[in-house]
């Protein structure tokens, strides 16, 4: 499990220099197929610009970039995306998985991005979402 950004310390010396690096942000451009978005990317870094360290969560921001970013372009739901879309379906995980027939813990992986839905399920996604009423239909089979 990743530290807590409260329980980090506030410089740390670089690995390769030596040099005092502090904790900060600085911008960070994530691109996919064409579309980008500019993300404040936590580290440690030094003060005349040049290359920080990332350690723990701090990559995470880019993580959910690209997952926005992702959603965007090929429309591959983010892990919040799909949480909505399943509660508002009234489904646990379990029974998603099973409604879905992707296994007991699938929901529990994408909704956590461990892994992405396949393409058909992403397509059920979409068209239940649009129509939730279809819902019935599937948990009756």
């Amino acid at each position: 499990m990743a530290p807590k950004a409260a329980t980090l310390p506030r410089t740390m010396p670089s690995p390769e220099t030596g040099e005092a690096l502090s904790r900060g942000t600085r911008p960070f451009k994530v691109a996919y197929k064409g579309k980008s978005v500019v993300v404040k990317l936590p580290g440690y870094y030094p003060k005349n610009g040049g290359d920080g360290v990332h350690v723990g969560g701090d990559m995470s921001v880019v993580d959910l970039a690209l997952r926005v970013l992702k959603e965007q372009v090929d429309g591959i739901p983010t892990p919040e995306t799909i949480r909505k879309f399943r509660t508002k379906l009234g489904l646990s995980q379990r029974r998603a998985g099973a409604v879905f027939r992707v296994g007991p813990k699938a929901f529990d992986k994408y909704e956590r991005g461990l892994i992405e839905p396949s393409g058909p399920t992403v397509q059920l996604i979409t068209l239940l979402n649009r129509h939730p009423e279809m819902i019935k239909e599937l948990k009756a089979s």
